[in-house]
């Protein structure tokens, strides 16, 4: 399993009706993405940020369909604009020890495939984790 992990903090000018309709998308989109095993979108205590988010996926199979998956990258495309912050990383059971290099290659191909995608990550004023462009899940 790879419970993909995203935390991030809203730019200060986020008004409130769109911070709201920007979290009601996330979920909404997430929802459609059948390959997600499991899910939780909300706040984050204790860390810095203001929300966060969890994904469970099956394997690499499923993790690369859920980050090139319509939904997300729409997700992207309308929430990455609303971001000041924003980390993500991958914990795994997989026993695969390529399993960090096959992660990195699924960003790395999604970066270069969907290149106004990766322009709005590279446009965050700070990102970190496994798909910060130039790291890409990299140690």
């Amino acid at each position: 399993m790879i419970y993909h992990c995203v935390r991030f903090t809203l730019k200060p000018d986020v008004t409130e009706e769109a911070k709201a309709a920007g979290l009601a998308r996330m979920s909404e989109h997430v929802d459609a993405i059948p390959v997600i095993k499991a899910r939780v979108v909300g706040p984050d205590f204790g860390g810095g940020f203001d929300y966060g988010a969890v994904t469970l996926l099956e394997d690499i199979e499923g993790y690369e369909e859920y980050m090139n998956h319509p939904a997300h990258l729409e997700m992207d495309r309308t929430g990455l604009p609303l971001i000041d912050r924003f980390v993500s990383y991958d914990i795994t059971d997989d026993p695969d020890p390529e399993i960090g290099a096959k992660i990195a290659d699924v960003h790395r191909r999604r970066f270069r495939n969907v290149p106004d995608v990766a322009e709005l990550v590279a446009g965050l004023p700070e990102y970190t984790g496994s798909a910060a462009p130039g790291g890409h899940g990299d140690r």
